[in-house]
């Protein structure tokens, strides 16, 4: 099972992060919210594969989605 996320995963969270991107740019309110979900796909591909280096960048993407998140459903 290791193997199949370390290999396959990145592929998902690349997909989603360009739908995730495209749906910012045209201002859908629940972006962030799939960006979120990716975050966890993140974290599960960060812990899998013990590449504690982009913990930092999943981190502060989770606070930077999370917070856009709750402005755009405020704004709305």
């Amino acid at each position: 099972m290791t193997e199949v996320v370390r290999i396959y995963l990145p592929w998902l969270m690349s997909g989603v992060t360009i739908y995730m991107t495209l749906l910012a740019g045209n201002k859908a309110r629940w972006a962030w919210a799939i960006g979120l979900g990716n975050q966890a796909l993140w974290l599960v591909w960060i812990v899998v594969t013990a590449n504690w280096g982009l913990l930092p960048m999943n981190l502060a993407l989770w606070v930077v989605y999370g917070r856009n998140h709750l402005k755009w459903m405020k704004a709305a």
